[in-house]
């Protein structure tokens, strides 16, 4: 099956088997590897990336329900290593990081939210983190590096 559909802010067509999960297709047609599968289960939350805005774990959706829409993925954040998107940046300078296996559904997940509620508290997001999972980190500096992302995002709009 041919669908079309915008990924990080370029066109693609592709043929796909109409059973074929989003994340496969990211990572295994289309070389975009920054896509993390760590569960197929949608527990893990390292999959996630954006459909139209908003995120979703895409080890669970099916490429063909992405036609016609909008999708960016980690490697869609930045363009170089010198201008990060202001989330990776405070990741980066908090520590919010260990493996790093996690860190790009985080990153996404956490993208979101700040969209939704721009100066969210520990608590919020905490809250909103419960479908990723950090087996290294023990949360602390991703907590940290959210709250920090949160003000970049402000501050550069």
């Amino acid at each position: 099956m041919e669908i079309s559909f915008v990924l990080n802010d370029e066109p693609v067509t592709v043929n796909v088997d109409p059973s074929t999960l989003l994340s496969d297709l990211v990572r295994e047609q289309l070389s975009l590897t920054g896509t993390h599968v760590g569960c197929d289960t949608s527990q893990c939350g390292a999959c996630v990336v954006h459909l139209n805005g908003d995120s979703v774990k895409s080890c669970t959706l099916l490429a063909v329900s992405v036609d016609g829409g909008d999708v960016r993925t980690v490697e869609g954040l930045s363009t170089n290593d010198k201008d990060l998107h202001p989330m990776q940046q405070a990741f980066r300078d908090n520590h919010g990081l260990q493996c790093g296996f996690c860190t790009p559904g985080m990153l996404m997940s956490a993208i979101d939210l700040v969209k939704h509620n721009p100066d969210p508290s520990e608590a919020e997001i905490r809250e909103w983190l419960e479908g990723n999972i950090c087996r290294c980190t023990g949360y602390q500096n991703i907590v940290k590096s959210i709250i920090a992302g949160a003000a970049a995002m402000r501050a550069a709009s």
